[in-house]
């Protein structure tokens, strides 16, 4: 099997794998009890969040672990506007974001906030134009992904960070669930987010790990009430072996980085490249500026289900979109905001290189995808 949907979700590195079972069979202890053992797993504890705080350039008691993307996104989207409606209940968001920011900013509108969403271009863009004609004296938060989970845009946060901090007294909060290990994120001052959102399982770590980290110290509701851990903000018993198992996975991301990218960049570019090849029977969502481990297109005509199932018999592990709306039967809601051609619209599928993609996978790709454009010939939607 050849697997190309690591944006959906990665195969844990063996490293992080023998470090949960470690931490499992070593420190189970409650980081809260006063014990001895209970200590031992509070100070491994720390030392991961140590290790995260150090990638981000924050403080330790600035990073809080939690259960995942989607958690994270949560807590920013009702934490923050909620302790500050003394402030506004204005918020800035995109057409083009996470579900979990989605989901929760419409449910905040239900409460009587008020939310806009940037548009984007083709090339899945904000404009920083229209980011500065919405901030308000009442913008209490904007969130903004990093890179677009679907078809790899990168936005501009660092030029983002420096309006909304000139230009409005708004918290920023950049979800990093797809470039974090794989593209700088972090805390840089006014020049950067204030608040940023991090996937274990998107950097070959554990699903049901993730963090919500911040610049500074901020006014926000606490997500889970009960005894008070994790700085009285997400109370429950800390996952220790997670937050651990994340910690590494952190660090071997951020190691190799750099390397990955040059990988992933070569691969995306040589794709690029093969699928502009066939023509005007297919159309490219993602661009050469674009996140390198995401290369997102559609085949006229065809359905990207009928694709996948094709590819798939030829050991190929692809995806429709997002893994998150893959089963939907409804078009992308990134696949609308980019307004592509409707002949388009249905047969949209990502590619997603991770740590353990190599340069034989690529070429098999090719091979398999040649071969299903030359049987999938004259198949048409219905």
């Amino acid at each position: 099997m050849i697997y190309l949907d690591n944006s959906a979700t990665t195969k844990p590195y063996k490293e992080v794998l023998n470090t949960f079972i470690q931490v499992n069979e070593s420190f189970y202890a409650n980081p809260a009890s006063i014990h001895e053992a209970g200590v031992e797993s509070n100070t491994l504890l720390d030392r991961a969040r140590g290790q995260v705080a150090n990638l981000l350039h924050t403080e330790n008691q600035h990073v809080l672990f939690t259960a995942g993307g989607t958690e994270s996104n949560n807590f920013a989207i009702f934490g923050v506007p909620k302790a500050n409606t003394h402030k506004g209940k204005h918020i800035i968001t995109t057409e083009i974001e996470h579900a979990s920011i989605l989901e929760a900013a419409k449910s905040l509108e239900a409460e009587g906030y008020e939310v806009d969403y940037l548009k984007v271009d083709a090339t899945g863009t904000i404009s920083l134009q229209e980011l500065q004609e919405k901030l308000r004296k009442d913008t209490v938060l904007v969130s903004i992904m990093h890179v677009n989970n679907e078809m790899g845009a990168i936005q501009p946060i660092e030029e983002a960070a420096k309006l909304i901090h000139e230009n409005s007294r708004a918290a920023f909060h950049v979800d990093a669930v797809q470039s974090f290990g794989k593209l700088p994120i972090h805390f840089n001052g006014d020049a950067g987010p204030d608040i940023i959102s991090i996937s274990g399982h998107k950097i070959h770590g554990l699903k049901g790990s993730g963090v919500i980290a911040f610049r500074k110290k901020m006014n926000i509701i606490p997500f889970v009430l009960g005894g008070g851990q994790e700085f009285g903000l997400r109370s429950g018993t800390v996952a220790v072996p997670q937050a651990v198992a994340l910690a590494k996975a952190a660090r071997m991301a951020a190691e190799y980085m750099e390397q990955s990218e040059q990988k992933y960049r070569k691969w995306h570019n040589e794709l690029f490249d093969y699928l502009t090849s066939f023509g005007d029977s297919i159309h490219l969502l993602s661009t050469k500026l674009g996140a390198a481990h995401i290369l997102s297109f559609s085949v006229k005509d065809l359905k990207g289900e009928i694709l996948i199932n094709a590819l798939q018999k030829q050991g190929i592990i692809v995806s429709t979109s997002s893994a998150c709306s893959s089963k939907q039967k409804k078009t992308s809601h990134v696949v609308k905001a980019l307004n592509i051609p409707p002949n388009f619209v249905n047969g949209v599928i990502r590619l997603s290189f991770g740590a353990l993609t190599n340069d034989e996978d690529i070429q098999e790709f090719k091979k398999a995808f040649t071969n299903v454009m030359k049987d999938l010939k004259g198949e048409i939607i219905v």
